[in-house]
């Protein structure tokens, strides 16, 4: 399956004007209200990346993953029909919502929902931030990242590979405690050159996501948003720091959704991948990433 990005993600509130202040005032995001209730934000040329979409709760709902085209959609569709997956084609009102020509519906063996969908609308509006961030580093790469958790991890990672075509970044087996049994986190990619666009924990997580990814292009840019979510009382969900594994430094904040928010600078890119060496990294850091300021 050709997926070649991360093209936008689906995220529900009870209160989706929580996630335009957060959107315009902390990440510095252009926003736009849906016919719904809820509200587009825009990081990019595109008309949005990120949609917020009433509910009862607040939660992550759905990963929606960049092909190429209409046939490599019908390409999509015959590898689920011939490996037995179930899915749904959205009907006319949900393509429209997501500004899409067409979109296959499937969800992992943890429940996590993807949406495979071709042919995104351009409103061909320059990116203009409210805050004056010059510029997020999207383009051929989607908006970022997304880590989604998976209790039943062997069968949810053999699905990514398997059906979706993901593969294999690097891998963190990581041990809460000296005695405890290791926690697996596997980091994957997929058709472009971001270092993963998607990551699976082993464990479960309400909001339905671990954390997403956005990045900017300059350390003084996360900088300012750094001040920006202390200005504007954003919870913090980690320090200022750097990954070993793929060079991003960056810091954690909660969404007003319930999961985590990365905004960093300076991730590492691949050019070829078939020159890569995927690897068991043992500490998450080089430096920083204190995520006990979350539990507090």
């Amino acid at each position: 399956m050709d997926i070649r990005a991360l093209g936008y993600f689906v995220a529900q509130s009870d209160a989706p004007e929580e996630w335009k202040d957060y959107a315009e005032q902390v990440l510095g995001m252009m926003t736009a209200p849906t016919e719904e209730g809820g509200f587009y934000l825009k990081m990019d040329e595109r008309p949005y990346r990120m949609l917020i979409v009433p509910g009862e709760d607040k939660r992550y709902l759905a990963s929606g993953w960049e092909l190429s085209g209409a046939k490599a959609f019908n390409d999509a569709k015959q590898t689920l029909l011939d490996k037995g997956v179930a899915f749904d084609e959205a009907d006319e009102a949900l393509c429209k919502l997501r500004q899409v020509q067409n979109i296959l519906i499937v969800n992992d063996p943890a429940g996590n929902r993807h949406e495979l969908y071709w042919g995104h609308m351009s409103d061909c509006q320059p990116f203009s931030s409210p805050q004056g961030v010059p510029a997020f580093i999207t383009g051929d790469m989607g908006l970022g990242h997304t880590v989604l958790p998976a209790p039943n991890f062997t069968e949810t990672y053999e699905f990514l590979t398997d059906v979706l075509g993901f593969e294999l970044s690097d891998l963190f087996n990581f041990k809460p405690a000296p005695d405890a049994d290791p926690i697996r986190i596997y980091f994957m990619h997929c058709a472009n050159a971001r270092h993963h666009s998607l990551a699976i924990c082993e464990f479960p997580v309400p909001s339905g996501c671990v954390h997403a990814m956005v990045e900017v292009d300059s350390m003084t840019e996360v900088g300012r948003a750094y001040d920006r979510q202390a200005q504007h009382n954003v919870k913090l969900s980690a320090t200022l720091g750097q990954h070993l594994n793929d060079k991003m430094t960056s810091f954690y904040m909660k969404t007003p959704s319930g999961f985590d928010l990365e905004y960093g600078c300076g991730g590492l890119q691949v050019d070829n991948w078939q020159e890569h060496c995927a690897f068991e990294f043992n500490r998450v850091s080089l430096w920083g990433h204190d995520f006990s300021v979350g539990e507090k």
